[in-house]
This record gives structure tokens, C-alpha cells and sequence, in this order.
């Protein structure tokens, strides 16, 4: 999968620039429901390989239910990209997306 250079933001780790974007329009079940999470995308900038997705334990801002919004910030980008480091995430090398979520502030494999 290929992140539109159009609303993504870019992110320094490890000296490789990497491409992030956060899913901005809510899904079904995050709209009527009041259910899911944030879902973010991950790619190097120059030749992507695997991406990584990451499944949030934070709310969606358009969420029914959400009352407080606790946003994603760069450093907790910075941080999950290290993690998925950590997991096996090779972003150069080409394959099916590498799928995470968060829980406890932790990353594990989906």
C-alpha cells in the first residue's frame, strides 16, 4: 500500500524519513457505533517496502462517544515505529503490511 504524499506528515528515526498518516474519516462502526480506534499507516519515504499499520488504543476525534480526545503525536509515532522495530518490522523489504495494535502503550503483533 502505497501513503498519499497528500495529508501524510513526515518523521526522522533511526536516520531513515518516514511517511505517516492517521485514517481522518471515521468508519461505520466508529460514526453510529461508538466503537474502534485510530488506525495510522506507516511507510519509508523513499522506496516503501512493507508498511506498517498500527491499530490504536485512542479513539477516533469523530467517535460518538468520545469526550476527551487524546491525540497522536510525533513522539508516540517515533515511539511505536522503534517498537515495531523491535517486533521485526523490515521497511524496506517488500511484503504484506506489517499489522500492530497498541495495547497498555505497548506494541504487539495483530
Amino acid at each position: 500500500m502505497a501513503i498519499p504524499k497528500k495529508g501524510a506528515r513526515k518523521i526522522v528515526v533511526n536516520e531513515l524519513v518516514f511517511r505517516w498518516l492517521i485514517r481522518k474519516k471515521s468508519t461505520y462502526s466508529q460514526s453510529v457505533y461508538g466503537i474502534g480506534k485510530l488506525h495510522i499507516a506507516v511507510e519509508l519515504e523513499e522506496n516503501p517496502g512493507t508498511s506498517l499499520f498500527i491499530y490504536t488504543n485512542r479513539k477516533h476525534p469523530n467517535d460518538i462517544g468520545t469526550e476527551i480526545i487524546n491525540p497522536v503525536k510525533p513522539s508516540d509515532i517515533s515511539k511505536w515505529i522503534q517498537q515495531a522495530f523491535g517486533l521485526g518490522w523490515n521497511p524496506s523489504k517488500s511484503g504484506n503490511p506489517f499489522r500492530t495494535k497498541i495495547v497498555n502503550e505497548k506494541m504487539q503483533l495483530e
